[in-house]
């Protein structure tokens, strides 16, 4: 397990029709706080601010094929080439990493291979390296000019 230390940052949040929304700046919107929501926030400010990974080279919540099923990942971050290069699954804080988190994330890898895969509940982390059709578990998150082929 990888363990995060979040940056502290101001969110906005507002109250609308008896229900907590919270802006999310990647997508320029607000959405609905859940915490799940939390989470994928929360975690988007440390690949920001700690981790330094450029905000354009970040893709929040888009959807993916799989098969007959249309689905949606979390984040998904982009190498220096505009290749994908980090998938993020994000589940709320009550959820545990087990193997059928990592079974989600690894469905979507199908889909959009990355050589970085990541599952988080915003308490742990998660975050293995595929390669060489091998996935091993990693102890830190890869600097992002590692992405960018340098």
């Amino acid at each position: 397990m990888i363990k995060i230390t979040y940056p502290q940052y101001s969110f906005k949040i507002k109250e609308e029709q008896g229900r907590e929304l919270i802006f999310d700046g990647s997508r320029k919107i607000w959405v609905r706080l859940t915490p799940e929501e939390w989470v994928r926030q929360n975690f988007l400010q440390y690949l920001l601010q700690t981790m330094q990974y450029p905000a354009a080279l970040i893709a929040v919540e888009k959807e993916l094929q799989l098969g007959e099923l249309k689905k949606r990942f979390d984040i998904l971050v982009y190498d220096g080439n505009h290749l994908p290069w980090m998938m993020i699954e994000c589940k709320s804080m009550e959820i545990q990493l087990d193997e059928k988190v990592l079974s989600q994330v690894l469905r979507y890898h199908i889909a959009i291979p990355v050589p970085y895969l990541v599952i988080t509940n915003g308490s742990y982390c998660a975050a293995f390296e595929k390669a060489n059709g091998r996935l091993s578990p990693i102890t830190e998150f890869p600097p992002f000019f590692s992405a960018a082929g340098n």
